[in-house]
């Protein structure tokens, strides 16, 4: 009886030992969206000749800040306009992590608004030919109509949610050519509109919104957007060393300050703005889109300034949509592409949108398909699959970890706070693929179909 007593504690605590392997699956079909697959695998020493994926957690990367969208002022008109027990619920699906829900741990908002808002605004617009240099008519008056209360709903469901803020334009009367569209910031409104940031953030913290960062311009490079602002770097570096850094360091602000905002075919725009010593030492780091160029180059910056920080903050997906094709280029490039590439953020553009892809400007982007469409009911959209196979599980502090790539099963690891390790792998060959994950010695020997995605985690 002993001895019966002491195999059954033995073979207890070896099951209590076992790591067994969590699944989360996506197929491009759509037969199978985000869902946990009821069966799990188990790590053994058995072994074959699949290729593999070596998950080594010795070596570390960067730590993630999290995964998510933008929440443009157009998303949150239409939360607005939902029943508040509707609204609360897609809040909670989205925010939450728990049970089905996918977490969402990032989010940008735009500083005024962006060409995903209704209509264009600044917070201090006056009367054509008029100024106001010590901003005092400075106000936050559009955003408390549907941004802040949003926003304020979703920081109930999760308070520790990241802030990043990025202006579109200055007011108007800032800049040369008067308009909200194109033009640049005059020199002698540079003092000026640094201390219209600080107002902005200060004034958000007031309502209880912490901007953790904030990004100097949405895409510098491309003024042909309503609202939009042309800024080279050689103006960005001047602004940033001669009054946004002085006036966030006098008002005691710790909002990080992220340069550029725009393609990674020009890397050298912030490298060449983080060259310059002065301006440097109040940049955090650097922020990427990816309408142009290869997310491998955004590593230049990081071998370039490995002590500055990388941030990818823009994607978007034109509707209607390919879902096949879509989701497989935008798990490929930014949930495992910009992960790789020491990006610490992964956001999608534009959280939400209704069936016409509206709300936009006059001028702003009349195809940017939201994460979710509103409607009637809601649809889920590639984005949302997109980022839910990271941000459930990948939370904030995560540090990515090494994994190798083999065959054509892309993939991105990373260990958790809570000391859980998370693999997505896709299947980005014309066939199903066998392969085995490895970690410390063990593997698991799994298979995804085509173009498949699945989120690991032991």
């Amino acid at each position: 009886m002993k001895k019966l007593s002491t195999l059954l504690l033995c073979a207890w605590v070896l099951q209590a030992n076992a790591q067994n392997v969590e699944i989360w699956l996506t197929k491009t079909d759509k037969s199978v969206l985000f869902q946990k697959q009821t069966n799990t695998l188990s790590f053994d020493k058995i072994s074959n000749t699949s290729p593999s994926i070596y998950v080594d957690d010795a070596k570390k990367f960067q730590q993630m800040d999290g995964f998510g969208y933008t929440l443009t002022g157009g998303s949150t008109l239409l939360l607005s306009q939902m029943n508040a027990a509707e609204r609360a619920k897609i809040l909670q699906e989205l925010f939450a992590t728990d049970g089905n829900n996918i977490g969402v741990s990032y989010l940008r908002i735009s500083v005024g608004a962006s060409d995903l808002d209704d209509h264009v605004f600044s917070y201090d617009d006056l009367p054509a030919g008029e100024t106001d240099p010590k901003l005092t008519k400075f106000s936050l008056a559009e955003d408390k109509k549907h941004l802040i209360p949003v926003l304020k709903e979703i920081l109930i469901i999760n308070p520790k949610i990241k802030i990043l803020g990025s202006p579109w334009s200055p007011p108007a009367w800032m800049k040369t050519n008067n308009n909200s569209k194109g033009g640049s910031l005059k020199p002698e409104y540079y003092g000026v509109y640094a201390q219209y940031l600080v107002k902005y953030i200060q004034a958000m913290k007031k309502e209880g919104i912490t901007i953790d960062a904030l990004t100097i311009q949405n895409e510098p490079l491309h003024p042909g957007n309503n609202p939009s602002l042309l800024m080279q770097q050689d103006a960005q570096a001047v602004f940033v060393k001669n009054n946004l850094g002085p006036a966030f360091k006098q008002a005691k602000i710790s909002t990080k300050i992220i340069i550029y905002d725009h393609n990674a075919d020009r890397p050298d725009y912030p490298i060449s703005i983080l060259n310059d010593a002065e301006a440097r030492k109040y940049i955090d780091g650097s922020a990427f889109h990816l309408y142009g160029g290869s997310v491998e180059n955004i590593r230049s910056v990081h071998e370039a300034h490995p002590d500055k920080n990388l941030y990818f903050t823009e994607q978007w997906i034109g509707a209607p949509g390919n879902f096949a094709g879509d989701f497989s280029w935008h798990i490929k490039n930014l949930v495992i592409g910009a992960s790789r590439n020491w990006c610490k953020t992964v956001l999608e553009w534009n959280l939400a949108a209704d069936p016409k892809q509206n709300p936009h400007t006059d001028g702003g982007c009349t195809e940017c398909l939201g994460a979710i469409t509103i409607g009637q009911d809601i649809t889920r959209n590639p984005a949302y699959y997109i980022i839910a196979h990271a941000s459930k599980f990948v939370r904030p502090n995560s540090v990515r970890i090494a994994s190798n790539i083999t065959m054509s099963l892309p993939n991105v690891a990373f260990k958790t706070p809570l000391g859980k390790t998370v693999l997505i792998v896709q299947n980005e060959g014309g066939k199903a693929q066998e392969f085995n994950i490895r970690y410390h010695k063990k593997q698991v020997t799994t298979s995804l179909d085509a173009g498949s995605v699945a989120t690991y985690i032991w």
